[in-house]
């Protein structure tokens, strides 16, 4: 079998796995619905109860969705910041991104005590909270933007993304510091994420945000292959490579920006999914490696949703907690892995 078979193979087993993960995303939940009213549902038919029907729809099908994209999204610029600069250990929050929107958020609901309560209950809002992440990340990308093109260093911009992140640590440990536990405890909620609580139209815009970021990908794919080798190398083939490394740099800003404000962040999904991809498809070419991240970026997400939701249970688990706990591991064995076949 060459190897375009084999690829293709594993393209279609990883698509009958991420649309049985969806439907099974789909059928379970803290209200018991047969599978067989759930496929009802799914084409086009009427579940045996009206509530099912509404449940589906309303509840389980955006949620389902959303951790498609969210999945997707965060593999594929996970997979960016591994080639940009070079790193295993690169995942898509390495900018600062992250840690703008944190801020930004928690400038709002940290600091609500200090306006009105009117004030504060218009801005300390699902709309608001979005509306403070993407504006987080959005400086923190320009300020990014800024750094790049003044530094002919691709890894000194990597050192800048992680001051950025630990310089808005600090502020949001200082306003934790002064705030109250109510505060505290609906700002650890936001961090901790949450694939819930969107609508068809919040969906439609993170959709779009998403797809905007995978077309810039898509477009970088053979600027990427070409930075395998390195930067000189990639010059020496006639790579623009400063024009190419903005490209990259706001495609990720794109993907995790629109991803942390409408889900918040979630962690590991963007840093063990590209090894994945590399582990179970064997190359090193990003035209194979994408679609191979975006179908088990999509699975992985919607396996992750699956577990947090107890069965039977009326509670959701926190999902950045579950994707950790999935995520750190495999992180550890693939690096283990690599070392043990390097030796």
């Amino acid at each position: 079998m060459t190897a375009t078979s084999k690829h293709m193979v594993l393209y279609v087993l990883l698509f009958l796995t991420a649309m049985l993960l969806f439907v099974l995303d789909i059928s379970f939940g803290s209200v018991s619905i047969p599978f067989s009213d759930v496929c009802k549902t799914l084409t086009g038919g009427n579940a045996s109860k009206t509530t099912w029907d509404y449940i589906i729809i309303n509840y389980r099908l955006p949620k389902a969705f959303t951790s498609v994209l969210v999945g997707t999204g965060l593999s594929i610029s996970g997979l960016l910041m591994q080639t940009l600069f070079r790193n295993p250990l690169a995942g898509p929050y390495v900018l600062g991104l992250s840690s703008g929107s944190s801020l930004a958020v928690a400038f709002l609901i940290l600091g609500s005590s200090f306006i009105s309560p009117f004030w504060s209950a218009f801005f300390v809002s699902s709309c608001g909270i979005i509306v403070a992440s993407c504006l987080g990340s959005t400086v923190v990308l320009l300020a990014v933007l800024y750094v790049s093109k003044r530094l002919r260093d691709t890894m000194a911009i990597l050192i800048v993304g992680l001051m950025f992140g630990s310089f808005t640590n600090a502020f949001v440990g200082v306003l934790s510091y002064f705030s109250s536990a109510e505060q505290l405890q609906k700002f650890t909620f936001w961090s901790m994420g949450n694939l819930g609580n969107l609508t068809w139209t919040s969906i439609l815009i993170l959709a779009i945000a998403v797809m905007i970021g995978m077309l810039l990908s898509l477009l970088s794919i053979k600027s990427l292959n070409s930075l395998l080798l390195g930067e000189n190398y990639a010059k020496s083939l006639g790579l623009n490579f400063k024009r190419s490394r903005l490209i990259i740099i706001i495609a990720t800003s794109i993907l995790a920006g629109s991803i942390t404000a409408f889900a918040g962040p979630i962690a590991f999904i963007g840093l063990a999914v590209p090894h994945l991809a590399k582990l179970i498809f064997q190359t090193s070419s990003h035209s194979v490696l994408f679609w191979s991240t975006v179908l088990l970026g999509s699975s992985f997400m919607l396996l992750c949703d699956l577990i947090s939701q107890v069965p039977g249970g009326d509670f959701t688990l926190p999902i950045n907690a579950i994707t950790s706990i999935i995520g750190a591991p495999v992180v550890v064995w693939l690096l283990v892995r690599k070392r043990k076949m390097m030796n």
